[in-house]
C-alpha cells in the first residue's frame, strides 16, 4: 500500500521540487520509502512520485518508481496473484530481480499492454509512463478500492492518490464545482468521476485513462463493469451447488488477501460479513488470527460483545478496545484533513479508531465491505422490493394509462388528493428507474438544496446512477445491488476505509471485493440473496457452517456513533462555529437548518453533512 503522485506538464514549469512536495503530502500512505523521477521528454516533462508502505519484498528491490526498458511505473495497491503471473512471464523468458508485485505488473504490461489488467486479482491504482510510445496510462481496480484523482487543465495533467497532493502546488486552482456541492448535499459524498474542484476528477472504478503526449488527447476507457456481470445469463445451480461453489471461491479470495511479508489482521464487528471472513481464514490455519474490534458504552452502538462471542468461538487472538467519547470526539475536527473532499459518513470515526488499534500490532488488516451490496444485506432492498410490488398492484388497478390520466385516477381514488403529489407519484410509476428511486439517499431534499444554493440551476446528472437503464430485463433486486456496487460502495464505503486505514499507515484489504465473487453472485438467482425476507441468505448459510446461528442472529447494526446527541452536547460549540460564514452556501438557510435542529432535532443527518462541508471549507479553502 502506498501513495502516488505526479504530473505531465506540457509547459515544462513543474520540476523535481514540485514533485517532491506533491508526493510527500502522502507520507502517511507510505512512511517507509520515497522515490521521485522526472523526465524531460520530447513533448512534455513527466514526473512520477511514490511513497512506500512496505508489504511485499521489504528490501530496496521493491523501490519505486521502477523501470523496465522504456516503461516506468508508480503503483498503489496489491496484485495478490502476482506469483502465478510471474511464473507465466518466466515461461515467456522474463527474469526477475525482486519478489515484488510491482515488477510483475511492469513486465506483464510490457508483454500484454492493457490486456495484462485482465489477469490481475487485486486492488490498484497504477501509473505507467511509456517513453517510446509517448503515452501515460492510469489504471484503477475493478471495484474502486484504491483511489486516483487527476486534474487536467492549462496544459498539464496532475495525478495523485489524494486531493491534498494538488494543494502542494501554489497555483492549483481551488475553484469549487457547484454541481459537486449539490451532489454532496444529496448523497453525502461527491460521486465519481467528479470531485469537489472544477477540472478535477476521480478515475472511475474498472477504467483506465490514456494520455497521448503527442496529440494531448486524454481518453477514459472501461475494461471491466459490474453492470455487465448482471446482464450475463443466470447460473442453473441447486442451493447445495451454489453454496459449495461460493464457499470455495470465497475461501480462495480470502486466502489470497493474506499474502504479505508483514503481520496481517482482520476487523471483526461480529456481523455476518466480517465473521465469515474470519471463520474461513481461521479454519485454514493453526496459528491464531489477529482480530480487532472497538466498543462504545453508548447502548445501540456497541458491537464489541457480538464480536467477542465470534472471536471466542473461532479461537482468534482478539483485541477489544472500548473507546471513550473523548477519543471519538477528538477525531471529528481532523476528518476534513483525512477526507480532503466533503464526506459525511459518520462511520468514518469508528473506522479510524479501529484502524489505530489494529496498527499497533499489524501493518495489514482485512475489512469485510461489499457483502451487503453483493448478497442483499441492506434493509432498503427489502423496502424497495415492497414498494415495487405495491406500485405494480396500483398500476394493475389503474390500468395502463399515461401520466396525466393516472394522476387524475389517483386523485379520484382518494389515495392522494394533492394535485402536485399525485402527479409526482404518477410520474414515478411510469419511470423505468424504479430501483434508483429507492436507494439514492437524500441528505437534503430538493427544496433544502435550493435554499442552501440559491440561484443555482442543477445541471449534472448522477452518471453512474443513470446507468441503471442499461440493466434491461434484470430483476429489481439485482438492479439495486448493481447500482449500489458502482456508486455508494465505491464513493462512500471504500473511500471511508481507504482514508481511515491510510491515516495511520495501515493497509486495508477487501476480500469480499474480489471481482470473481461479484461475477458469480451477479449470476445467482435473486432468491439466493434474499429469500422470504431473509437478507443475505446464501452468505448466512455458509457462515452457519462455521458459527452457530445462535451466535450470529441479532439485529443489523450500523458502524456508527451517537452523532445526534454529540451535536446537541459536546459538539455544540463546533456546530456554532461552522454553521455560519460559508462562501459556498447561503448563510441564512444554513442558520435556519441549525436553528431547527436545536429547537426540535430536525434532520440531524443534514446537519452533520453541512458541518462536514463547512469543516472541509475551512480546512482547504481558507
Amino acid at each position: 500500500m502506498c501513495g502516488i503522485a505526479g504530473f505531465c506538464d506540457f509547459n515544462r514549469k513543474l520540476g523535481r521540487d514540485a514533485l517532491v512536495s506533491m508526493t510527500d503530502r502522502l507520507i502517511h500512505r507510505g512512511p517507509d520509502d520515497a522515490g521521485y523521477s522526472v523526465h524531460d521528454g520530447e513533448h512534455a516533462r513527466v514526473g512520477l512520485g511514490h511513497r512506500r508502505l512496505s508489504i511485499l519484498d521489504l528490501s530496496a528491490h521493491g523501490h519505486q518508481p521502477m523501470q523496465f526498458g522504456d516503461l516506468e511505473i508508480v503503483y498503489n495497491g496489491e496484485v495478490y496473484n502476482f506469483r502465478s503471473i510471474r511464473t507465466e512471464l518466466e515461461d515467456l523468458g522474463y527474469s526477475f530481480g525482486s519478489d515484488s508485485d510491482t515488477e510483475v505488473i511492469l513486465k506483464a504490461w510490457h508483454q500484454w499492454g492493457i490486456k495484462a489488467v485482465d489477469k490481475f486479482v487485486g486492488m490498484f491504482a497504477i501509473a505507467i509512463y511509456d517513453r517510446r510510445a509517448a503515452r501515460l496510462f492510469f489504471i484503477r481496480d475493478r471495484a474502486g478500492v484504491k483511489p486516483l484523482y487527476y486534474h487536467w487543465a492549462d496544459g498539464r495533467l496532475l495525478f495523485a492518490s489524494e486531493l491534498k497532493s494538488f494543494h502542494a502546488l501554489p497555483d492549483f486552482p481551488r475553484d469549487v464545482d457547484q454541481d459537486s456541492v449539490a451532489q454532496f448535499l444529496q448523497l453525502g459524498y461527491v460521486p465519481e468521476p467528479y470531485s469537489i474542484f472544477k477540472n478535477t476528477h476521480k478515475l472511475r472504478a474498472g477504467c483506465y485513462l490514456e494520455l497521448d503526449l503527442l496529440s494531448r488527447e486524454l481518453q477514459e476507457k472501461r475494461y471491466w463493469d459490474a453492470y455487465s456481470a448482471y446482464q450475463a445469463p443466470k447460473l442453473e445451480l441447486s442451493d447445495e451447488e451454489a453454496l459449495e461453489q461460493m464457499e470455495v471461491l470465497l475461501s480462495e479470495a480470502f486466502e489470497l488477501r493474506m499474502v504479505a511479508d508483514v503481520p496481517v489482521g482482520v476487523f471483526l464487528s461480529g456481523g455476518y460479513d466480517s465473521s465469515l471472513v474470519t471463520a474461513l481464514l481461521q479454519v485454514q490455519r493453526t496459528d491464531k488470527l489477529k482480530t480487532f474490534t472497538i466498543g462504545f458504552h453508548e447502548q445501540g452502538f456497541d458491537e464489541a460483545p457480538h464480536a467477542r462471542a465470534v472471536a471466542q468461538h473461532l479461537g482468534t487472538d482478539h483485541t477489544e478496545h472500548y473507546c471513550s467519547e473523548k477519543e471519538a470526539l477528538d477525531i471529528i475536527p481532523q476528518l476534513a484533513h483525512f477526507y480532503d473532499e466533503p464526506f459525511a459518513d459518520v462511520s468514518a470515526v469508528p473506522t479510524i479508531l479501529v484502524s489505530r488499534i489494529a496498527r499497533e500490532q499489524v501493518t495489514v488488516s482485512l475489512s469485510a465491505d461489499g457483502g451487503d451490496e453483493l448478497f442483499g444485506g441492506y434493509n432498503k432492498y427489502l423496502a424497495g422490493l415492497e414498494k415495487q410490488a405495491a406500485m405494480a398492484r396500483l398500476l394493475a388497478l389503474a390500468g395502463k394509462r399515461n401520466i396525466d390520466t393516472l394522476a387524475a385516477w389517483i386523485q379520484r381514488s382518494g389515495l392522494i388528493r394533492d394535485v402536485f403529489f399525485s402527479g409526482k407519484v404518477a410520474k414515478l410509476l411510469f419511470e423505468d428507474n424504479t430501483a434508483l428511486q429507492k436507494i439514492v439517499p437524500y441528505f437534503a431534499t430538493p427544496h433544502e438544496k435550493q435554499n442552501l444554493l440559491p440561484g443555482y440551476s442543477y445541471s449534472r446528472r448522477l452518471s453512474n446512477f443513470d446507468r441503471i437503464a442499461e440493466l434491461d430485463g434484470v430483476g429489481e433486486l439485482d438492479r439495486m445491488l448493481a447500482t449500489d456496487y458502482q456508486t455508494y460502495m465505491v464513493d462512500d464505503v471504500l473511500q471511508k476505509v481507504d482514508r481511515a486505514t491510510m491515516s495511520v499507515s495501515l493497509e486495508g484489504r477487501e476480500p469480499l471485493l474480489d471481482h470473481r465473487i461479484l461475477e458469480m453472485a451477479a449470476r445467482l438467482p435473486e432468491s439466493m440473496k434474499i429469500r422470504n425476507g431473509d437478507k443475505k441468505w446464501l452468505l448466512k448459510q455458509i457462515t452457519h457452517k462455521h458459527i452457530p446461528p445462535a451466535i450470529m442472529e441479532r439485529p443489523k447494526m450500523g458502524f456508527g456513533v451517537p452523532i445526534e446527541r454529540w451535536m446537541m452536547e459536546d459538539l455544540s460549540g463546533l456546530l456554532d462555529e461552522h454553521m455560519r460564514g460559508s462562501e459556498i452556501l447561503d448563510n441564512t438557510a444554513l442558520a435556519g437548518v441549525h436553528k431547527r435542529f436545536l429547537a426540535r432535532r430536525e434532520n440531524p443527518k443534514l446537519v452533520w453533512g453541512l458541518l462536514s462541508l463547512r469543516m472541509w471549507e475551512q480546512q482547504w479553502l481558507s
